[in-house]
């Protein structure tokens, strides 16, 4: 039911986002209605939103983001789900809800980037694969992203407390379903099978899923890891080290893209999201020697508490 309403914001031109009532007072100027957040611009005059002016950053934000970077980076180079802790902080520094939610994108990046790199051997089995999920994933990616920059603010806002219930319901059960159905798939087609026609019907519907999956992550994005892993599943991939291999690629090329089109469109807070990128890549590289020492259940809880408080929290506040 609510497909009609977003296919139609995909399609329309971009539409003005307003700056909600909370964090209006951060900003520097009125919210117009002449682009992405669109304020006068240095020059005095009405400028578009490449030229708006961003909330002040002051050294107790910067620090608070540096911070929140860096659990952020550990976390994903545990267990995942760093984006509860990263996003939320940037909106309560003061940064509007579209824009923090393209900026937490670009901030947390080079750290799947560099473990997209580190995965690259697991490929070679599967080259093929590789190009057409890739191909899949970006455009649903920049689908994706294309559709939150046509989502007005107030829109966003509303669905925002949802996005986080289902991310953090499939940080929660995820892991539990991927299993069942690695478990199912291990009963049918296998992966050095990918030639036979049960196999090639299977690459498909996870392609179709997978496109599903990268338009969902290019707008928001909580909770595609284990999505991934799922629809992987269902192919008859049982090696995990091949399906995150898969996942982290995928994920990038997802949030890669995404990451173009909101430069492109001016939404990115570049202090925030460069102090922000900072603290994640000094967290992930400390977080990947932290997880050999740490229970990794334990830090999934601690994620998923955060996450179901951030959840609570959005819905309360709405």
């Amino acid at each position: 039911m609510m497909f009609p309403y977003f296919a139609g914001l995909l399609l329309a031109p971009t539409t003005a986002m307003r700056v909600p009532g909370p964090l209006r007072a951060r900003t520097a100027g009125p919210a117009g209605a002449g682009g992405i957040l669109p304020r006068r611009g240095r020059e005095g005059g009405p400028q578009g939103p490449r030229s708006a002016i961003l909330p002040a950053m002051t050294p107790a934000d910067a620090a608070l983001l540096f911070s929140a970077g860096a659990v952020a980076g550990a976390l994903n180079s545990v267990a995942g789900g760093g984006s509860f802790v990263s996003f939320p902080t940037l909106l309560f520094t003061g940064v509007p809800a579209i824009p923090a939610n393209a900026t937490n994108t670009i901030a947390l990046q080079p750290g799947a980037m560099a473990s997209a790199w580190a995965y690259r051997r697991q490929f070679s089995a599967h080259r093929a694969a590789v190009v057409a999920l890739g191909a899949v994933s970006l455009a649903g990616g920049l689908a994706g992203a294309l559709l939150l920059l046509r989502t007005p603010e107030r829109t966003f806002l509303w669905i925002l407390p949802w996005l986080l219930l289902f991310a953090t319901l499939l940080f929660s059960f995820g892991p539990a379903l991927t299993r069942r159905l690695r478990e199912r798939g291990g009963d049918g087609a296998g992966a050095g099978h990918s030639g036979g026609e049960r196999s090639r019907a299977a690459w498909l519907a996870v392609a179709a899923i997978q496109f599903a999956i990268a338009v969902y992550g290019g707008y928001f994005g909580g909770g595609i890891g284990i999505m991934m892993l799922a629809a992987l599943s269902l192919s008859g991939m049982t090696n995990i080290h091949e399906m995150n291999a898969f996942k982290t690629l995928l994920g990038s090329v997802i949030n890669g893209v995404a990451v173009v089109a909101f430069i492109v469109a001016g939404v990115v807070h570049w202090p925030q999201g460069l102090t922000m990128m900072a603290g994640a890549v000094l967290g992930g590289y400390f977080g990947a020697h932290w997880a050999q020492r740490v229970d990794p259940k334990l830090v999934r809880a601690l994620v998923i508490a955060t996450g179901a408080a951030m959840t609570g929290y959005f819905f309360l506040r709405g």
